[in-house]
């Protein structure tokens, strides 16, 4: 007895669907078969061109691990443009073997997607460091060098010691083999994981400042200049966490 509909389109989620079942469906001429196996060739065909872009992300640590290398850590950092919160980095050193398809730019994610590559690389990384640096700091040696210190600070705190690194456009005065890549994050698996752990640990910062400091809207533009955090600055003035030497937060003090 032929299957129905119903049970071809499970049949077509199935982890695997041998190349057999595949001719068998395709000789079928019910529409709705039809229908649900051209829907399975176009999911197929998608997945197909993600692991193609995956593995091409991962070319620099296959490189790298083909001269030796074993910890290569990706790094990355967000918060250099807010007017207020920490500057936060992240080092990620990833297995060979890692399944994180999704894994990019954490910028071209969603929030909901970051929140749960950020929980799957939690899972599958060999070490993650995180390294943050305040607004005095900031505000003391200049974004660009708490930036520096914020990433050396990720590298040290790794479990496991780092014998190569990937930085998205930076190089730090460390005594290891680096190389600093444009656009990095999206170039590079290792520092998209770097630039999601430390996006979605800054994100839950704010969100915490958000409570302490209410009326700002950290909790939505995480310390950057919205329409929403000019008029709290305007109403409320600046906080212990704001960078003094950002306009126009300086035209508060």
């Amino acid at each position: 007895m032929s299957l129905t509909i119903t049970q071809v389109k499970q049949l077509l989620q199935a982890p695997t669907v041998s190349p057999e079942t595949l001719a068998q469906l395709a000789q079928d001429e019910r529409k709705g078969v039809q229908q649900a196996l051209k829907s399975f060739t176009k999911q197929q065909e998608k997945l197909a061109a993600k692991k193609a872009a995956f593995l091409a992300r991962l070319s620099f640590e296959r490189d790298l691990r083909q001269h030796g290398y074993q910890a290569i850590a990706g790094i990355d950092e967000v918060g250099r443009g807010p007017l207020a919160g920490p500057v936060v980095a992240a080092a990620v050193i990833l297995p060979v073997d890692c399944d994180l398809l999704e894994v990019n730019d954490s910028k071209q994610l969603s929030l909901k997607k970051r929140e749960e590559l950020f929980t799957k690389i939690q899972a599958e990384a060999l070490a993650i460091g995180i390294g943050i640096q305040d607004q005095d700091v900031i505000d003391r040696v200049n974004i660009y060098q708490a930036t520096k210190l914020a990433m050396m600070e990720a590298v040290e705190k790794l479990a496991i010691p780092a014998d190569y690194l990937l930085l998205d456009a930076m190089k730090l005065d460390l005594p290891l083999p680096q190389t600093s890549l444009i656009k990095g994050d999206a170039r590079s698996v290792s520092i998209a994981a770097a630039s999601i752990i430390a996006k979605v640990t800054r994100d839950h910062l704010m969100a915490d400042y958000d409570k302490l400091y209410p009326g700002y809207g950290f909790a939505h533009n995480a310390g950057y200049g919205t329409a929403e955090h000019l008029a709290g600055l305007a109403a409320e003035g600046i906080t212990p966490i704001h960078r003094k030497t950002f306009a126009p937060v300086k035209e508060y003090l």
